[in-house]
């Protein structure tokens, strides 16, 4: 038998196919895995990924799954020069894949045994992955507006909007569409995909709860479809803006049967990426800091919320953050509210003292 190690080659009765028995018990495993993901609703984008990471790592080493060392997955990342997230990704892959054949449950140990006369192991541990070093592995630079920033960046794009429609210029609504947009993605606390996926519909009045709104198309948990949820109304102000470019203004674009909130001068659904290029425009007209992105207005609806004394629970529901720490990596608290919470917290502290 020669080739590659972990290759064990047959020849099939007429002579003409080469079959692999180990490549057969793989594609096996890899089968039932699929059907497994698939069982927990996974989408096929996600499994296909992951499967790709096995086969690349299986054709690294050359050998089979029940073959695979933790020498062989230490290699295998060293020599990747991938970035920190990707390795914890592919890290995370491989060790879900062979959690499922070490399983008892399904039974791949002892088939293993029984047919390839080994069995699978895991081969990663605590001692060789890629530590979660951070809550958010997303960029620094996605900090929240100060509450000066933020202003300065609606004075610009008010001021845009004044001056198209006093020169009577055709781009008027879009620039106050644009400004609405931007009102709603901080008056909500919503993502760039959020907002642009939003639907008349979602703001119609709910008999039940009038100040509630539905998302659509809310962030996904890896591998499931897009959430819906609910927010509540927080921000009396974005709200009217709302409807004034619902009643004024959306009616100018001639398509009323369209489902879309936000419509291009075609009569289509705005999407994100005019989303950031008319945030970057107005972000430069207000002399606002270049790495500022459209995601900064969610984490300065977050912390301003915090700073105002709203509950942290609510905050985060309001989010649609499954858990409290993703929220509190939103939140970065500004030096007054520090004074305003410190100046509180000694009140308290007196106050005790006092009446002992």
């Amino acid at each position: 038998m020669g080739g590659r190690r972990g290759t064990l080659a047959l020849v099939a009765a007429d002579g003409a196919v080469p079959v692999s028995p180990g490549a057969v018990l793989l594609e096996e495993m890899l089968a039932g895995w699929r059907r497994q993901q698939q069982a927990r609703r996974l989408t096929a984008r996600l499994i296909g990924e992951r499967e790709r990471v096995v086969r690349q790592f299986a054709q690294f080493t050359g050998c089979w799954p029940w073959q695979w060392s933790a020498a062989q997955a230490e290699a295998w990342v060293a020599a990747g020069g991938w970035a920190h997230s990707t390795v914890r990704s592919y890290e995370g892959a491989l060790a879900l894949f062979l959690e499922y054949v070490c399983d008892p449950r399904y039974g791949w140990v002892s088939e293993c045994e029984q047919r390839a006369g080994a069995v699978p192991v895991q081969v990663f541990h605590e001692r060789n992955t890629a530590a979660h070093v951070s809550e958010h592995e997303g960029r620094p630079q996605r900090r929240p507006l100060t509450r000066a920033e933020l202003q300065a960046f609606f004075d610009a794009a008010d001021d845009h909007v004044e001056k198209a429609a006093g020169s009577g210029r055709k781009g008027w609504l879009v620039s106050f569409r644009d400004a609405t947009l931007f009102k709603v993605v901080y008056g909500w606390g919503l993502r760039r995909r959020e907002a642009a996926m939003l639907d008349v519909a979602d703001f119609a009045p709910n008999p039940a709860a009038p100040e509630f709104g539905s998302l659509r198309f809310g962030k996904a948990m890896r591998g499931s479809p897009p959430r819906r949820r609910a927010v509540a109304t927080v921000m009396p102000w974005a709200a009217e803006a709302l409807v004034q470019y619902l009643e004024e203004v959306r009616p100018c674009f001639g398509v009323p049967s369209h489902p879309a909130l936000w419509l291009t001068e075609r009569g289509g659904r705005i999407s994100p990426r005019s989303v950031d290029e008319r945030f970057a425009a107005w972000r430069k007209a207000a002399g606002l800091p270049g790495e500022l992105s459209v995601h900064c207005l969610r984490h300065s609806y977050v912390s301003h919320l915090i700073e105002d004394g709203a509950d942290p629970l609510f905050v985060q529901q309001q989010a649609g953050h499954s858990w409290a720490s993703t929220t509190a990596t939103y939140t970065t608290v500004g030096q007054d509210a520090r004074n305003r919470m410190l100046r509180s917290a000694l009140a308290r502290a007196f106050e005790g003292e006092d009446g002992r």
